[in-house]
């Protein structure tokens, strides 16, 4: 472990602080649709389309109307966007780590592979994602993680790098990326490992 304390905390935001289900946006999608749920899932599972999507090339009229032509959605872009949106639960243990963080002024980012939709609901309706000192989201930077236009961005905007930097995320190909640029990263598994690394690090 680096012997340097690190000074600002990053968190991936999908599987470590909010939980989600595509497959509840595929059923809801499907019984407004031509479509069978599977091949809703298909659709919303095609990196190609979504991929453009969360990396800001395809706008979200443009998604929307995408997805509406290979599935036959019947509804209007309102009515897709909770269908496709509202598919999170809080991670609380993780929530009230970050709020413990934040308690003890340790500044703390969004990391996240996202796109609009999402952070519309997800602003909304979670209150915790507001009291970050920043975020830096795929869809807004045109880049995704792991992916290095993503990790240079949060560099650049926290003006922190290296051990400076204590990230956590689901993906061991994300943290790869984050520990080839020398920040201390690690795989999230579980609230209780994640929360014995931050302790370790000298954070909480």
């Amino acid at each position: 472990m680096n012997a340097i304390r690190p000074e600002i905390v990053v968190f991936d935001l999908g599987k470590v602080l909010l939980d989600f289900d595509y497959g509840i946006a595929a059923r809801r999608i499907a019984e407004r649709s031509e479509a069978d749920e599977a091949t809703v899932r298909a659709v919303l599972d095609s990196s190609e389309l979504l991929i453009r999507y969360e990396t800001g090339l395809l706008a979200r009229h443009e998604f929307f109307e995408a997805v509406r032509s290979r599935t036959g959605f019947r509804g209007d872009l309102a009515e897709f966007g909770h269908c496709f949106a509202d598919i999170f639960w809080p991670i609380e243990p993780m929530v009230e780590v970050h709020r413990q963080l934040r308690a003890r002024r340790i500044p703390t980012w969004l990391f996240s592979n996202t796109n609009d939709l999402a952070m519309e609901h997800i602003r909304r309706h979670f209150p915790f994602v507001h009291h970050f000192d920043g975020a830096v989201l795929s869809y807004e930077v045109r880049s995704m993680k792991p992916a290095p236009g993503m990790y240079e961005t949060l560099e650049r905007l926290a003006g922190k790098t290296g051990p400076q930097i204590a990230y956590l995320d689901d993906r061991p190909e994300n943290v790869r990326a984050g520990l080839d640029r020398g920040w201390q990263a690690w795989v999230h598994t579980d609230p209780e490992s994640s929360r014995r690394r931050l302790t370790g690090l000298g954070l909480l």
